[in-house]
């Protein structure tokens, strides 16, 4: 059993609070159709005392407990977009910045949606690591912060167990994100797929992590990895690939799966979904030459490897991708 606790910031957008709650509710409920009557997550929604709030947009939302009353143990701390100038909140929250030291220390991952990064920085927790903010506020934040690693570029960041997105969209990425870790790919992409997949982004392309794939200090897994994103299109040998960097293919798979926690065979997939996934969004290609530009095969063939990894077939992706797109009626 898992507990995440969603904290009823004054002044919180209600969007950045209900979507992550919804994520994993669903991500709950389809682990319950595998195992009946099994809870995995527990979410809880905290306040200051345990009145009734009204959010910015009007909404009112009933807490299920107190910042104080809240477990000594969680697992998952959600701190929710603030409305506008952050400053005032902060001012009303310095209650909060010791627990937040504590949960950070105790390993929680806590991930501050837009402007509620502030409370992060604030609390020390951000010094000499990668951070964002919302944009409106991000010449503010650097301003505030100077010993933040602010990056202005990326919508989501991660240093060890802060997570900092810079909108809402991007929570639901990162939700998607620590929904596979808790509860497996087969529900993360379940899970994508149900909530706006045109929208969002693989975690690992569109976060800034201290410690990404490409991190680790093997320079022999490096240079494997940087060949097969460089033959996307190529049918590779894996025996003629270890051989060539002087290694069997058991010790390739070995040294490959512990610097980067996946087979070489997994990492190769993985690149060229991901790349058949941006011309299935940006390109009129044919299914069947885009299988063949990333290595997949012909259209029957790319369908299957695509739907095992996406949940979906490469058409259904297509369609969900274009689905909002629309030009407006010229008369």
């Amino acid at each position: 059993m898992r507990t995440a606790a969603a904290l009823l910031l004054p002044n919180a957008l209600s969007t950045s609070l209900t979507l992550p709650l919804e994520i994993l509710h669903a991500a709950n409920q389809l682990a319950g159709i595998s195992k009946p009557g099994r809870s995995t997550v527990e979410t809880l929604v905290a306040a200051d005392n345990r009145r009734l709030k009204t959010m910015a947009s009007g909404l009112r939302v009933q807490p299920d407990t107190r910042y104080d009353a809240l477990p000594a143990q969680l697992d998952l701390i959600i701190l929710p977009a603030i409305w506008r100038n952050p400053l005032p909140v902060l001012a009303q929250s310095q209650a909060l910045l010791p627990s937040l030291r504590t949960y950070a220390a105790q390993g929680t991952r806590i991930c501050a949606v837009g402007t509620s990064s502030y409370l992060l920085a604030e609390a020390g927790l951000l010094d000499g690591r990668p951070a964002t903010t919302h944009w409106h506020y991000l010449k503010r934040f650097q301003q505030r912060y100077p010993a933040v690693a602010c990056k202005s570029r990326h919508l989501i960041t991660q240093s060890d167990n802060l997570y900092c997105a810079g909108s809402v969209n991007s929570i639901a990425d990162l939700m998607v994100h620590i929904v596979e870790d808790w509860f497996g790919g087969r529900i993360a992409r379940a899970i994508e797929n149900q909530f706006s997949p045109e929208i969002r982004q693989p975690f690992g392309d569109a976060a800034w992590q201290d410690q990404p794939l490409t991190s680790h200090h093997d320079e022999t897994v490096l240079e494997v990895q940087h060949q097969l994103q460089d033959q996307l299109a190529n049918t590779l040998s894996m025996p003629e690939l270890a051989q060539e960097h002087g290694l069997s293919t058991r010790t390739l798979n070995r040294r490959f799966k512990a610097a980067t926690g996946m087979t070489p065979l997994a990492y190769l997939s993985k690149q060229r979904v991901a790349a058949a996934k941006e011309l299935l969004r940006q390109s009129n290609l044919a299914i069947g030459e885009i299988g063949w530009r990333v290595g997949m095969g012909d259209g029957g063939q790319f369908a299957r490897v695509f739907k095992q990894h996406s949940g979906v077939t490469p058409q259904a992706y297509r369609r969900a991708v274009r689905g909002k797109l629309f030009a407006p009626e010229r008369n």
